[in-house]
């Protein structure tokens, strides 16, 4: 490994230890959105009409098992509704509530002025940049772990 590389993973390491203090931070001012289904609840609000739950698996790379105990915590908190799917019985179709939209925007508003402190000092230019090269390492990264089939497979 040559040393960029090697300064490459040490900053991710530290990034890594940055968002473990921004969620214990997030943790500490009482989330509405419990901590670890923010994606979760994002990905769900993006489907306008909502989905069934094996959709929302296979879009976020995780384990059925693993959005359906996701699912029912949402729902015990009233951010999701679940509603039999008239068109199959057996299934449910999943849609964030009105209460949900309304903490993931809380959520998102405490994202972003944490986000907006940390990048005070940067231009507009330098974040456009961040934000590229994260997009493609990350794309990159999963197509170097492509013997992966889930998030979960990569734990």
């Amino acid at each position: 490994m040559d040393s960029a590389t090697r300064e490459l993973g040490s900053r991710l390491h530290d990034l890594l230890t940055g968002v473990r203090l921004l969620k214990q931070r997030r943790a500490d001012a009482r989330p509405t959105v419990p901590l670890g289904l923010v994606g979760l609840l994002s990905h769900l609000d993006h489907e306008a009409t909502g989905c069934h739950a094996r959709d929302l698996a296979e879009r976020t790379r995780l384990d059925p098992s693993t959005v359906s105990r996701a699912v029912a915590a949402l729902v015990t908190d009233g951010l999701v509704r679940r509603q039999a799917d008239p068109a199959d019985r057996r299934a449910s179709h999943l849609t964030v509530t009105d209460a949900g939209r309304v903490a993931l925007a809380d959520t998102q508003d405490w994202y972003g002025r944490v986000f907006t402190r940390a990048l005070a000092d940067w231009t507009p230019d330098e974040v456009a940049a961040l934000s590229a090269a994260l997009g493609r390492f990350t794309r990159d990264l999963e197509v170097a772990l492509a013997h992966h089939d889930t998030l979960e497979d990569a734990r």
